[in-house]
């Protein structure tokens, strides 16, 4: 080959490479995509995830398919996530229970973020919500602790799962009040939404997508949310703060992440279709009143995020006695 030919397939080669992220952004995605929710259909992350997946597949012009892979505290369908090809079809939607709480209170997992994942953005935050049967006889957060304290061993509360963000805020509110409730544990908001609706518990600290409905009809009893500040899902209800349990606070949050090895241009325009459709007022106008406050951010800033949260979870969980097993 000729000096002059070398030249010319090198500048070539050069340009193809330079033009690939370019190219691998344009190109994708040209078929379905998968976001796996790893909850049960009717929960806050469930809606949120079918949110953006809906955003998404308008943005990017093919349908984002839900797929609710639910149990063992998300690490189901975290495991699946993980493992699944790092080609920009499987789509992740990451909670603080997989990403901070799960890997402080389980020694071995089937998956680590750092190893495993690849962070695409902050999808939304959010509080839970103290709730109760129509049939308890409270109506404030004081209420709730003088409740438990006249039924010694008689009072229970649920959550979406074992260490999960319900479980906390509801371990968090006994250490501050000094109750003493049985936990009940389910795979997800939406199932223990429907045992505190037929009276199977009596408390459910969740979200607030699975309780705002049948609050708002008298089936559910909404006594406190548990964030420094009020939510615009719930404007009548107060905080647990300002109930009498000053410096109270607990907030869940849900992000968008990526099998590992996934393309930087995939992760890149994925990063911009979510940060446009979290800040377009038709999907504010479907969240915030739902109970969620969406936050986009870039891939390293949620990296920083998830990192700083892992810490403060080592430190809560410790306090309540949870540590890795």
């Amino acid at each position: 080959m000729s000096r002059k030919l070398e030249t010319v397939v090198a500048v070539a080669a050069a340009c193809c490479l330079c033009g690939a992220p370019a190219y691998a952004q344009s190109v994708y995605p040209t078929k379905p995509i998968r976001l796996i929710v790893p909850y049960p259909p009717g929960g806050g992350s469930d809606v949120i995830g079918r949110v953006v997946a809906e955003a998404l597949s308008q943005r990017l012009g093919q349908q984002v398919i839900v797929d609710n892979r639910a149990g063992a505290s998300t690490t189901i369908g975290a495991d699946i996530a993980a493992k699944a090809p790092a080609d920009g079809y499987t789509l992740f939607l990451a909670t603080v229970t997989t990403l901070a709480v799960i890997p402080n209170v389980r020694a071995k997992l089937p998956y680590d973020f750092k190893r495993d994942f690849a962070p695409v953005s902050m999808l939304a935050k959010q509080p839970y919500a103290l709730s109760a049967h129509p049939s308890i006889p409270v109506k404030t957060a004081r209420d709730v602790v003088a409740f438990v304290k006249a039924n010694p061993g008689k009072v229970d509360y649920g959550s979406p799962g074992v260490a999960s963000g319900g479980h906390i805020a509801g371990e968090m509110f006994k250490q501050m009040t000094g109750i003493e409730m049985t936990h009940i544990t389910y795979k997800g908001s939406g199932p223990a939404t429907s045992d505190l609706l037929g009276g199977h518990i009596s408390f459910l600290f969740s979200t607030i997508p699975g309780i705002q409905g049948p609050a708002k009809a008298g089936k559910v009893r909404a006594i406190a949310v548990t964030t420094a500040k009020r939510s615009d899902a719930l404007p009548g209800t107060p905080t647990i703060a300002e109930s009498g349990y000053p410096g109270y606070e607990a907030n869940s949050w849900n992000t968008l992440v990526v099998p590992k090895g996934t393309p930087a241009a995939i992760i890149d325009r994925l990063n911009v279709e979510v940060a446009a459709a979290l800040r377009s007022p038709e999907i504010r106008a479907r969240l915030v009143p739902v109970g969620f406050d969406p936050e986009p951010s870039t891939p390293q800033a949620l990296a920083d995020y998830v990192e700083s949260e892992v810490a403060r979870f080592a430190k809560v969980l410790k306090s309540m006695g949870l540590q890795k097993m």
